[in-house]
């Protein structure tokens, strides 16, 4: 199995970036160095690298990265400063049922 990075930069804008990588030294400096001038990273320099996890296997790695990518800033502030036991109540989505609401009534004309 070949070692994997899935990381996450801390953007000027104060944004995150995450991505994969099997080489987290050489993505860095790309990042850095705005390799593809047009990408999120490189309109939002400097880039700060605030966390990363060594992950074994391309596929289980994008699978995580894509995981991470889907959650909200607080979530992954809460993984970046390893607030592990926060992740599960950031994870739950919180639904307010609005009561003011009427609902439609039936009314039988006969």
């Amino acid at each position: 199995m070949k070692l994997m990075y899935v990381y996450i930069l801390k953007c000027s804008d104060g944004t995150f970036y995450t991505g994969v990588t099997n080489n987290l030294n050489r993505r860095f400096k790309e990042h850095e160095s705005a390799l593809h001038e047009n990408s999120y990273s490189a309109r939002r320099l400097p880039l700060e690298l605030v966390y990363y996890t060594e992950i074994y296997g391309p596929l289980t790695a994008i699978k995580k990265e894509k995981q991470i990518k889907k959650w909200a800033q607080a979530k992954k502030l809460a993984l970046i400063e390893g607030r592990y036991e926060d992740l599960p109540n950031l994870a739950k989505k919180k639904r307010v049922l609005d009561t003011s609401a009427k609902l439609p009534t039936r009314t039988d004309a006969s």
